[in-house]
């Protein structure tokens, strides 16, 4: 299975920004694969397609909170994007692996990427790192490292100092201990983040 964050026009925008993605996707179907659009990492353990499914695996590659014409990757403010952006993913992504699952994160751990301090959140939203491993790319043929904003978002970015975080649940959190994800609070309070 494979889906994306997108917005309300995805299919569109795939073709237009990145123009390679058509073949990928038809090989994916081509495959057996379920292509799904519109599912966001907020919530995605509520799709209504996916509500029901457990996971052996669930794959973020390299995650970005977005490009801004006033930010740089470096400045706190866009740091603090991709600090939530991964708080809920990680928190959504929990509720969707099955016993003995696990979360891959595939991430730069040089900086400024390291300030988004990603071990700390998946701890903090109940998960323990099994391993660290080198990133590489030919584990996922036919993958292509993209920018997704909207600044050349067809650019390959530089694969530095990368790795895949392999997560799975700390033993207190299994998956039938969970509570639903509608009744769980955060909260953010500058590097704190918290799960009530």
């Amino acid at each position: 299975m494979v889906y994306w964050r997108s917005s309300p026009r995805l299919k569109d925008t795939l073709s237009t920004k990145h123009w390679s993605s058509k073949a990928h996707v038809d090989e994916l179907k081509r495959t057996g694969c379920l292509v799904l659009y519109e599912v966001d990492v907020d919530d995605m353990d509520q799709h209504p397609t996916l509500t029901c499914m457990k996971f052996d695996i669930v794959i973020f590659n390299f995650p970005h909170a977005g490009h801004y014409s006033w930010l740089c990757e470096r400045d706190d403010e866009l740091i603090q994007k991709h600090r939530e952006l991964l708080k809920a993913f990680f928190k959504s992504a929990r509720g969707m692996i099955g016993e003995g699952g696990e979360i891959h994160d595939s991430h730069r751990d040089d900086y400024p990427y390291d300030q988004w301090k990603l071990k700390e959140l998946a701890e903090k939203a109940g998960l323990v790192l099994k391993e660290k491993v080198w990133f590489e790319k030919s584990d996922y043929p036919g993958y292509h490292n993209k920018r997704g904003g909207g600044i050349q978002s067809n650019k390959k970015f530089p694969l530095k100092e990368c790795y895949t975080f392999k997560f799975s649940l700390k033993p207190e959190f299994t998956t039938h201990e969970l509570m639903p994800s509608s009744s769980q609070t955060t909260s953010i309070l500058d590097d704190d983040i918290s799960y009530a």
